[in-house]
């Protein structure tokens, strides 16, 4: 028995793998400072993928604290996950590296081994030195869905760069230019210190203004204190800014202590949940982290917002004498009851005076990676709102009163009961409220809604009318009526807009159990059907039901729905000349209904009447600048022979640069909308697409967070290209053409072309701008033909 327990275990002494000798750092000529030399190289090469939730490992690189916690095997994005998750977010759940050391994390600066002063043992050194050794890029990189082995120690680290030896760091790109991994690698050997440990400064004009909102934030008469509630749970997420203090944001948040102490800010999972103190305070954070686009969601406060928040709330008479409420989660988390006393119409004002900010958070805040926000809706289409003049909760807010209990969301708890994965308890709510809701509305507006009844804000930067792109797993919202004509439109109403909000935002938990995620994503098929419902109401009567079905294409259980095929007993106020009734009520809406001064007009390039969808054909010749345009329009019809054989799931937003003979540069934004039938289910999505009936808009500027491929093309290749956009079958000797025009994650150029469009990004986008994110970038490298 002996001998048999000694040669297994001989043998597997045998079996294991050598481990990875220290690396050897070469002669030090200088100290390295981390905000001067590191900082730069990590924000340019390391944190376009290393900044969120879906980091891979949790490592965040874009601040020296997100460095120092190191990283964890624990997911942050679990779809199976049955209880819910210690959060684990930066700056928050621990004060330092030992706490989140006990929290799971595992250095990456710090040596794992004794070495003898000319060698580094760090985990981070041993990654950026296997790809200066193991250069190539071989096989598929996909780091958001790849499985990812996080090592943590020595022997995990052998055996991870055993057998992926072409996976170091950057992962999937090219290596560090030479003196870029040099100074890393110094950095490292001289212990990878922050250089500037004192507080984080804030500029006295910076410091000015916050004193400022801070005094009106937290004066304590109960109406300061309710509005200031509402506010920083609708603005907790946002990046703030003093147009005085250029280059500093801001984040909101509760905090024990009261200025001038040192911010300490109250952990809660959510912003409206109870921070168990009797008395906190509202602070303003400056954000260290470097700014990366898919979390930079912008808010300016100046004296103007303020005098607007006085006005929507301190000035107006409330519904009830102002008196602060609990934090019992069956009050907070809704907000219909949480905030009865202020008046549904400040409420509503303050979210239309911010609508794209808002809409923003739904699909980039806490759910950072997008999904659950995004399955649920079609991949291109645009949104207005109700005007307050005519929405129930402003002008019948007793009704709402009514319907309190039908309003709630499945945002209570975090840890719903497994059981009640798939209850139909919301559901039966919201069938309850809606159906009232129409019954009001008929009885309110039996003649029907008229145009005016379409919101069309009150100043000229305002955004009454919002277009939304879906890119598979993430997504964009921009001001106006970009692309082609959408397949389906919103009208949003103020109930409709905060239950989306508290739905999706500040009641959504990413590291909740996989109940309380399914249940959001469900009650959010009510939600859209919702909207769309709200303006088919502007449809002739008799054809609403009609287009819904077109929506919901093999999906029996919506255009069978009561409550749905009740959409047509709401008479029409709209008289319509012809029988493109959709088409013509947007014509209106844009061309002569809104206020000109918002300067809000359809995108020609990609916008089109049914008779010009006909008519378009690609040039013969390309002589003037028409034949360019008009191959470009053609592009944009359905099943073109690019979005017809040659897209997936990671080829939905690419980035086109046109070299012009002088030297200059054209750019546009080439983005894929795939054809759903319908999007009413939580599986099988696959089974709902129809490639044949995708179509791809050219938008002049870029959008969206997670570019899948750049595209470098000379002026005089144009007509190439786009002949072979038009008419490509997919086949071999096709895909070897788009293989000269298209950027792999092998180039060796790679970061020459990145860091252009992302200086392009930063120059179009102003004060919105922040790092690209390269986490989706088409998976598969190619050679580069010529």
């Amino acid at each position: 028995m002996y001998r048999i327990v000694f040669l297994f275990a001989l043998f597997l002494s045998g079996c294991s793998l050598p481990q990875v000798a220290p690396v050897k750092v070469g002669q030090q000529q200088k100290d390295v400072s981390f905000s001067e030399d590191v900082k730069p190289i990590l924000d340019k090469r390391c944190v376009v993928c290393h900044s969120c939730y879906n980091s891979p490992c949790q490592a965040k690189l874009s601040s020296f604290a997100g460095i120092d916690r190191g990283g964890s095997k624990i997911e942050v994005y679990n779809a199976t996950r049955l209880s819910p998750q210690t959060p684990t977010r930066l700056f928050i759940d621990a004060k330092n590296t030992q706490e989140w050391h006990t929290k799971g994390f595992f250095s990456l600066t710090q040596n794992l081994e004794d070495t003898n002063g000319t060698s580094n043992d760090s985990i981070m050194l041993h990654l950026l030195h296997n790809k200066q050794t193991n250069p190539d890029v071989i096989g598929d990189y996909d780091p958001e869905h790849d499985t990812l082995m996080c090592p943590k120690d020595k022997e995990e680290l052998s055996k991870y760069l055993y057998e992926k030896p072409n996976h170091g760091m950057p992962y999937g790109f090219p290596a560090l230019k030479q003196r870029e991994y040099i100074t890393l690698a110094s950095w490292l050997f001289q212990g990878a210190k922050d250089d500037h440990n004192s507080a984080v400064q804030v500029s006295k004009n910076a410091q000015k203004e916050i004193e400022k909102w801070e005094k009106f934030l937290n004066a304590q008469d109960p109406k300061h204190q309710m509005s200031a509630r509402y506010l920083y749970e609708h603005l907790y997420l946002a990046h703030i800014y003093f147009s005085s203090a250029k280059g500093e944001f801001f984040e909101l948040v509760r905090s024990y202590t009261p200025a001038p102490q040192p911010t300490d800010i109250i952990p809660t999972l959510r912003p409206f949940d109870d921070p168990q103190v009797e008395k906190f305070y509202y602070r303003f954070r400056k954000i260290e982290s470097t700014i990366v686009h898919k979390t930079h969601m912008i808010m300016k406060f100046d004296d103007t917002v303020l005098a607007r928040y006085n006005e929507l709330f301190m000035e107006p008479e409330w519904r009830e004498k102002p008196h602060t409420i609990s934090y019992d989660t069956k009050i907070s988390a809704n907000p219909f009851i949480a905030y009865k006393q202020i008046p549904a119409s400040s409420r509503y004002q303050f979210l239309l005076d911010n609508s794209k900010f808002i809409v923003m958070t739904f699909i980039r805040g806490p759910v950072c990676r997008g999904q659950m926000a995004l399955n649920v809706i079609h991949d291109h289409f645009w949104v207005m709102f109700r005007d307050p003049k005519f929405d129930i909760a402003v002008i019948d807010p007793e009704f709402i009163d009514t319907q309190v209990q039908n309003l709630s969301l499945p945002i209570e708890n975090v840890d719903h009961d497994l059981l009640k994965t798939f209850s139909d308890e919301y559901r039966e709510r919201y069938e309850h409220y809606y159906q009232a809701k129409k019954e009001r509305t008929t009885q309110l507006f039996n003649g029907g809604y008229p145009i005016e009844s379409i919101y069309k804000g009150v100043k000229s930067s305002d955004s009454p009318i919002l277009t939304v792109y879906r890119h598979f797993d993430s997504a964009s919202v921009s001001r106006g009526v970009l692309g082609e004509e959408p397949r389906t439109m919103w009208v949003i109403d103020y109930a409709q807009f905060e239950r989306l909000y508290y739905a999706l935002v500040a009641g959504y938990d990413v590291f909740g159990n996989v109940s309380h995620q399914t249940n959001i994503r469900r009650y959010m098929d009510f939600l859209r059907m919702e909207g769309e419902a709200n303006f088919l109401e502007y449809m002739p009567q008799k054809k609403r039901l009609s287009i819904m079905e077109s929506w919901y294409i093999n999906d029996e259980s919506v255009v069978d729905d009561a409550k749905y095929v009740a959409i047509e007993k709401l008479n029409n106020k709209i008289v319509y000349k012809t029988d493109d009734y959709k088409h013509e009520f947007i014509e209106k809406i844009v061309n002569q209904y809104l206020p000109k001064d918002l300067n809000i007009t359809f995108d020609r390039m990609n916008y089109k009447t049914k008779a010009e969808m006909k008519t378009l054909t690609m040039p013969k010749d390309y002589k003037t600048a028409f034949d360019y345009i008009q191959a470009t329009r053609a592009l944009t019809l359905p099943g073109s022979g690019f979005v017809r054989f040659m897209t997936d799931r990671g080829a939905n937003n690419m980035l086109l640069r046109i070299e012009m003979e002088d030297g200059t540069f054209i750019t546009k934004n080439l983005v894929i909308n795939r054809w759903h039938d319908n999007v009413n289910s939580l599986f099988m999505e696959e089974s709902m697409l129809d490639p044949s009936k995708d179509t791809m808009d050219f938008l002049d500027s870029f959008i969206g967070s997670y570019p899948n491929v750049f595209i470098d093309v000379k002026f005089s290749q144009l007509p190439e290209f786009l002949n072979l956009m038009k008419n490509t079958t997919g086949t071999l000797k096709d895909l070897q053409k788009f293989q000269k025009y298209f950027i792999s994650r092998s180039d060796p150029r790679f970061w020459e072309y990145y860091d252009w469009f992302q200086k392009e990004f930063d120059r179009q986008n102003g004060v919105e701008a922040g790092l690209y994110d390269l986490n989706r970038y088409a998976r598969t490298p190619w050679q580069k033909s010529h």
